[in-house]
C-alpha cells in the first residue's frame, strides 16, 4: 500500500511539473518563433514547412495557447474592463466573419440559376468566367462547388451563430436555475466539452489537411527530428482528384475549412467562458452586455415589435 501511494505521488508531481514547465517554456517559444520567423515561414525551406507541420499539432503549441488563455484570464480577473475588451474584440471577430460570409449563400443560389440556364436553356456544357484570360470549367466544376459554399457557410458561421444564440440548446434543468447558476453551467460547458472537443477535433484536422497537401505523409505520432529527416524528400502533392471527371478539383479546401472552424470554435470557447464569468460577477443587469445581436426591423403596423434574427 505504502508502495503504490508513493508511486501515485511520484506520478502526480510529474504531472504537476510537466504543466508548470511547459507553462513557463510557452514565453520561450513565442519569443524564439518571433525572433527566428525564417524557421518557420521561409516555405521555399522544406525543412520549415515540416516545423509548421509538427508545432501546429504540438504539446508546446497547445500550451502556448493554454498559457495565453491563462494571462487573459489572469488580467482580466484584475481588471474586468480588459475582460470585456477581449469579449467584444472575439464577439466581434465572430461576427464580422459570419456576416460576410453568409453572402456566399446568394452567391450559392445565383450561381445554381445560372448552372441551370447554361444547362438547360443554352445547352452549353462549361461556363467561362472573366476578361482577357477567362477562366473555364465544365458544368460539372460548378456544380461540385457549390457544396465548398455550403461548407464555408457552415464552417465559417459556425461561431457567429453561437454569438447570435442561434444554435439549439437542449434544456433539462438550465431554465430552472438561478441566473449565476446558469453562468457557472456555461462556464463549465466552455471548459468540459468545447475546449477539449476542439483540441480533439484539431489534432485530426491538422495532419488529416497536412496529408492532402505533401508527401511523405505527417503522422502526429512522429516527433520534430523524425518530420525533419522526411524535410529532404518533401514536395507538395496538392489533393485535386475530384469526384467526377471534370467535376471540382480543389477538395483540400475542405480541410483547410475544418481546421478553421475548429479554431473559431477554440477562441469563441474562450469568448463564453469570459462572458460568463463577467455575468456572473456583475449580476442579471450585465446579461448580454455590449452583445451585437442581429435585429431584423419590422415595419410599425400597429403593436408588432422587432423580430431577431
Amino acid at each position: 500500500m505504502e508502495e503504490d501511494g508513493a508511486t501515485q505521488g511520484f506520478w502526480l508531481f510529474e504531472g504537476v511539473w510537466f504543466v508548470i514547465r511547459n507553462i513557463a517554456l510557452a514565453f520561450w517559444h513565442v519569443g524564439y518563433a518571433i525572433t527566428h520567423p525564417g524557421l518557420w515561414l521561409d516555405w521555399s525551406n522544406s525543412e520549415a514547412i515540416m516545423r509548421v507541420v509538427y508545432y501546429g499539432g504540438s504539446v508546446e503549441f497547445f500550451f502556448v495557447a493554454f498559457t495565453t488563455f491563462l494571462v487573459i484570464a489572469i488580467a482580466g480577473f484584475y481588471n474586468n474592463r480588459f475582460l470585456w475588451g477581449v469579449v467584444r474584440g472575439l464577439e466581434g471577430f465572430a461576427n464580422t466573419l459570419g456576416r460576410v460570409v453568409a453572402w456566399f449563400g446568394l452567391i450559392m443560389v445565383l450561381q445554381q440559376v445560372i448552372i441551370v440556364f447554361m444547362q438547360r436553356i443554352f445547352a452549353r456544357s462549361s461556363i467561362s468566367l472573366g476578361l482577357g484570360i477567362p477562366i473555364e470549367f465544365d458544368i460539372s466544376w460548378w456544380s461540385e462547388e457549390l457544396k465548398l459554399y455550403n461548407a464555408m457557410i457552415v464552417a465559417l458561421c459556425l461561431s457567429y451563430t453561437f454569438v447570435q444564440k442561434g444554435h439549439v440548446r437542449v434544456d433539462l434543468v438550465y431554465s430552472a436555475v438561478s441566473f449565476r447558476t446558469k453562468r457557472v453551467i456555461d462556464m463549465a460547458g466552455s471548459m468540459l466539452f468545447m475546449l477539449p472537443l476542439a483540441v480533439l477535433i484539431w489534432m485530426y484536422s491538422w495532419f488529416f489537411l497536412w496529408r492532402h497537401l505533401i508527401v511523405p505523409n505527417p503522422s502526429a505520432s512522429e516527433p520534430l527530428e523524425r518530420l525533419l529527416m522526411k524535410a529532404r524528400a518533401l514536395r507538395w502533392n496538392v489533393e485535386t482528384i475530384g469526384f467526377s471527371p471534370n467535376g471540382f478539383t480543389a477538395y483540400f479546401l475542405f480541410k483547410v475549412l475544418l481546421v478553421a472552424m475548429t479554431g473559431l470554435i477554440f477562441l469563441h470557447a474562450w469568448a463564453f467562458f469570459f462572458r460568463s464569468y463577467l455575468e456572473w460577477k456583475e449580476g442579471p443587469e450585465s446579461e448580454d452586455k455590449y452583445l451585437d445581436k442581429d435585429v431584423l426591423d419590422a415595419p410599425d403596423t400597429g403593436g408588432h415589435q422587432h423580430a431577431e434574427i
